[in-house]
């Protein structure tokens, strides 16, 4: 914090644009992260024995 409070506003800008682009790609590999799992989990939940063990709930 303190090294942002002595640095030159539009070098603060820059880095705000670089933390929004960080925190927009880790959201965008999360996301196909979860794609990609979802298709090879999908074997499993698609089976009469996932069903059978989730009916009660």
């Amino acid at each position: 914090m303190q090294e942002i409070e002595q640095t030159p506003e539009f070098l603060v800008e820059e880095v705000l644009d670089f933390l929004q682009f960080l925190k927009n790609k880790y959201q965008q590999d999360k996301r196909g992260v979860t794609l990609l799992s979802e298709a090879s989990l999908s074997r499993d939940w698609l089976k009469p024995e996932e069903d059978e063990a989730w009916q009660n709930l």
